[in-house]
């Protein structure tokens, strides 16, 4: 058996039930170290946390490891051999999965010791192969628990990093574009950022104009594809009292507002054919003409844009001019879709949800379970899908701790993973609390719950909060005057 394979601590007083257990776990592949009752247990427990402490590493030198990753514990343990007894062992076992040994006539018991932080109940006699999966599920947590710490430590020694930038990851790629966005940001060059949307290309504009000359100076974003084609040329180039019908007053365009500083021209490639001939004349020579005037206008920009698209095929097509495209091509960042570096998932998630709870101040958790369902769920949103994701189900989530069951209640796929036995344990545990309310009164809750939360997430936009929900922007309207919700 080799040294770093999982360690199993079973706590029962009959011994020959002792050295059967251990031998099939040992078969299995599992240390077992084995003891009668629950103090001494408990020190044993405090042993090996000790060897933890002690030992800086995961791993000793010679390969093996320190701390048990799961503990199958008997209820009826002397001197009392009354089960109630054998849950107050339970909450001391900390982060380490307990499975809980039981008899046919306590399975009440067990679900009440399960409410109280148990992983699972065996009942007696044992069936070896059920025992087995049961254990490889448990211990696959507790390893689930260890990378999300060392995750955890990982980030925060990112983010105490002096080159952070703003991305979250540990990925080649992310890794790559940090380089890159050190090495080009002190240049002048124009840069231009392609990548799938949501792949975080404001982020590293923004960065590349913090480690500038021009830090000091304004960062402009303009989304070209989110203002209407007419508006565009007034928002950029500004207008003149008087140039058209509603132009009051004399009004800087965004080009002035950036002079001196950084232009990030977002989703450039969305941006009608009569402004880009306009554009290509700003880059040429620093100069352009405000709405209604005759008099031009110098300024100094460094030019970032960035499109989801594929521009040389769009200058191929004729959708975009070859020689805005040439322009403003410069030096070229290329941003990774999510699932490509799925390694980059648990370190964004911990970021947001870090971000979540400061900004609302919570203190809500992950199930290690909830980590790997984002790590293995394919994001076409990317990022900013995956952390709109997240912070719905923290919205709902009523507890302190994130499960899937929140995710559940906003993503329709996640249902059929769902294990179905896990769902009916906890259904059965909680039915007594379930009862206490009518169905009316839980049906309403809820529907509060997904409308605030999909409120918050959407910045108290209603028809993008109705579309979310699958209803109506009137029948969203119907039931925050309903439940005189404010926002």
């Amino acid at each position: 058996m080799k040294k770093d394979n999982p360690k199993i601590l079973l706590v029962d007083d009959e011994n020959a039930f002792c050295e059967l257990c251990a031998l099939w776990l040992q078969q299995a592949g599992f240390q077992v170290t084995t003891c009668g009752d629950g103090q001494q247990a408990q020190t044993l427990f405090m042993q090996e946390k000790a060897n933890q402490v002690e030992k800086t590493e995961k791993q000793l030198s010679d390969g093996s490891k320190v701390g048990f990753d799961l503990v199958i514990h008997d209820l009826a343990l002397p001197p009392s051999f009354k089960p109630e007894d054998g849950l107050l062992y339970l909450n001391h076992y900390e982060n380490v999965p307990v499975v809980v040994l039981t008899g046919h006539d306590e399975r009440a018991l067990a679900l009440r010791a399960m409410e109280l932080g148990a992983w699972d109940f065996v009942s007696k006699p044992v069936d070896p192969e059920l025992l087995k999966v049961i254990v490889d599920r448990a211990v696959e947590k507790t390893r689930l628990l260890h990378q999300v710490h060392s995750l955890e430590t990982e980030l925060q020694a990112t983010h105490s990093s002096k080159d952070d930038l703003g991305l979250i990851g540990s990925s080649d790629s992310i890794e790559t574009t940090r380089k890159l966005i050190t090495r080009i940001a002190p240049t002048q060059v124009s840069v231009f950022i392609q990548g799938p949307s949501g792949t975080g290309k404001e982020i590293i504009a923004n960065s590349l104009h913090k480690l500038s000359a021009r830090g000091d100076k304004p960062f402009i974003s303009v989304h070209c594809g989110a203002i209407p084609a007419e508006l565009l040329e007034s928002e950029l180039f500004g207008y003149k009292k008087g140039a058209f019908t509603g132009a009051n007053n004399d009004r800087k365009g965004l080009l002035a507002m950036a002079n001196l500083g950084t232009l990030f021209l977002d989703e450039i490639g969305e941006m009608p054919q009569a402004m880009q001939v306009k554009l290509l004349r700003v880059l040429q020579d620093g100069s352009y003409y405000p709405v209604g005037s005759r008099k031009i206008e110098f300024i100094d920009v460094r030019l970032i844009s960035a499109t989801n698209r594929d521009l040389s095929l769009a200058v191929e097509d004729g959708g975009f001019r070859e020689d805005l495209f040439y322009r403003i091509k410069g030096l070229m960042v290329s941003t990774t879709g999510l699932d490509a570096r799925r390694e980059d998932i648990p370190l964004l998630l911990r970021f947001f949800l870090n971000h979540y709870n400061n900004e609302y101040q919570q203190a809500l958790e992950m199930d290690p379970e909830v980590v790997t369902w984002f790590s293995q769920t394919s994001w076409p949103g990317n990022v900013r899908e995956l952390k709109n994701t997240l912070e719905s189900a923290a919205a709902i989530c009523l507890t302190q701790r994130i499960t899937l069951q929140e995710l559940a209640l906003i993503r329709s796929d996640l249902n059929q993973h769902l294990d179905v036995s896990q769902r009916d344990k906890r259904s059965e545990r909680s039915a007594d609390e379930l009862l206490q309310k009518t169905l009316e009164q839980q049906v309403s809750e809820l529907e509060i719950q997904l409308i605030e939360a999909a409120m918050k997430v959407n910045d108290r936009n209603k028809t993008h909060s109705a579309q979310q929900l699958g209803i109506t922007r009137q029948g969203l309207i119907n039931k925050i005057n309903r439940y005189e919700l404010v926002f």
